[in-house]
């Protein structure tokens, strides 16, 4: 990143109650800059159309409206994760990372141009209204989103607690567009859940990486130890990222103190590494690490640093992809910048942006077309990262077509598929294909490692 800068940096999917963002203070700040030659000609020209707008224009304007528009506009042809935050936006990102915010609890992102649900949040009014993964939110209160930035979209669906929004959604499996009125809440994110299944095996999920994430889960972990635990299962599946030091801090519970977890590298091309610090406190189970599309960012870091160093199998579907890192810039008037600086890379040097995580062993979750429009899901393909209008390009492997389908180990279902699913936390681990598979693989690994070897006789 760019000496003499400093901010908050940030591993971010965009999500409309919970800016996954980094909370480590990085070099990045809002700074005089002496503007010479070109660049000088060109902001000649934009004050040239600011005076001409505020002296011609059929009705009156204020400066500070046309210049925040500008400013969203050059944000807007830098890459999906880059944005002008207003004030009053700013001000609520701060308090984002709490766990503990105002609004409907939807992750979002863009798609061909069109404001699209990622996933819901779990326990949030949005989910309980019954939206979807793929959604396409095409109104807010009646106002269109097209050409509405991610930014702005958030602003206008946060608001106090009991008030009313009205989001216009188009859905594939649906004909034509309908209303769904939904009432703002608190939302308060449980980032950690934990319990023992069957046969002393652990499992913990986590949904977010927010502040207290990394110290609720040693809690739930040392809950476990308790009950004697003889391996664990990690669930990230449509986790949509955090912030970056609480990854790291997670890692910490698993890894050897001295172990790479990741590094990120800016445009010097000059690398930040973080390591693990304490040196994994706890037993040295098996570990199988549940992803899925919509395991994003910071659940990257967690899983690519515990499959590079072979310290936990992976299993579900491929990742989102999102492997850039984002700097929250406070600027004078209150408001702020959230600007790409960097990407982050595993252990093994691997860039995930636009690929993701590949899973070791490939589980895919079959829905059939009678419950796809049943639910109201797309059995199609599913948003990522390499889907997003003017995402970074991977600079470390080839970025795989569209229609290429990374190896399953397991055989896919006939007919139509959506990998992953919105509601996995909540499933029965009967009812659970990718957690049955974790299960049955550490059964497996017990099975492995109590038999005796067989005496040769000769």
């Amino acid at each position: 990143m760019p000496k003499g800068f400093k901010g908050k940096v940030m591993i971010v999917l965009v999500v409309v109650f919970l800016s996954a963002v980094g909370s480590f203070v990085g070099r990045v700040t809002a700074e005089k800059t002496l503007v010479e030659g070109e660049a000088y000609e060109h902001l000649k020209v934009f004050a040239e159309v600011l005076s001409l707008i505020q002296r011609n224009y059929v009705e009156d304007t204020k400066t500070k409206d046309l210049t925040y528009s500008a400013i969203k506009g050059m944000l807007g042809n830098l890459d999906p994760h880059s944005s002008f935050m207003t004030p009053e936006v700013y001000k609520e990102m701060q308090v984002d990372t709490k766990g503990e915010f105002g609004g409907l609890g939807i992750q979002i992102g863009m798609k061909d141009n069109l404001l699209t649900v990622i996933s819901p949040i779990e326990e949030t009014p949005a989910e309980k209204a019954g939206i979807k993964a793929g959604d396409k939110i095409l109104k807010i209160d009646g106002e269109t989103t097209k050409d509405m930035t991610l930014s702005d979209a958030v602003g206008k669906m946060r608001g106090q607690k009991g008030t009313p929004v009205t989001l216009t959604i188009g859905r594939e499996a649906v004909s034509e567009p309908f209303d769904v009125k939904i009432v703002r809440d608190i939302i308060k994110i449980k980032s950690v859940k934990s319990k023992v299944l069957e046969d002393k095996i652990g499992y913990v999920r986590l949904t977010q990486f927010q502040e207290q994430t990394a110290i609720d889960m040693e809690k739930a972990l040392q809950k476990l130890d308790e009950e004697k635990i003889e391996a664990l299962i990690l669930d990230m599946r449509n986790n949509p990222g955090g912030l970056l030091n609480v990854a790291v801090d997670v890692c910490d519970k698993f890894l050897k103190q001295g172990d790479l977890v990741v590094y990120i590298k800016g445009r010097d091309q000059a690398k930040d590494e973080f390591f693990a610090k304490n040196g994994t406190p706890h037993p040295a189970y098996p570990i199988v690490v549940l992803v899925n599309e919509g395991s994003a960012s910071a659940s990257e870091i967690v899983a690519g640093a515990l499959q590079d160093w072979g310290r936990g199998l992976v299993v579900g579907t491929q990742t989102f992809g999102k492997g850039s890192v984002q700097t929250v810039i406070p600027l004078s008037d209150g408001s702020g910048l959230r600007l790409t600086t960097a990407k982050y890379y595993t252990p093994k040097g691997r860039s995930i942006q636009n690929t993701g995580i590949a899973p070791d062993i490939v589980v895919k979750v079959p829905v059939t077309e009678t419950v796809a429009k049943a639910e109201g899901v797309s059995p199609h393909k599913t948003l990522r990262e390499k889907d997003l209008k003017r995402h970074l390009p991977n600079d470390t492997v080839k970025e795989e077509d569209d229609s290429s389908e990374q190896p399953s180990t397991s055989k896919p279902s006939k007919g139509k598929e959506k990998e992953g699913d919105d509601t996995t936390a909540e499933k029965k681990p009967e009812d659970d294909i990718q957690l049955q598979k974790a299960i049955d693989l550490i059964k497996t690994w017990k099975v492995f490692k109590n038999t005796a070897p067989l005496e040769r006789k000769g």
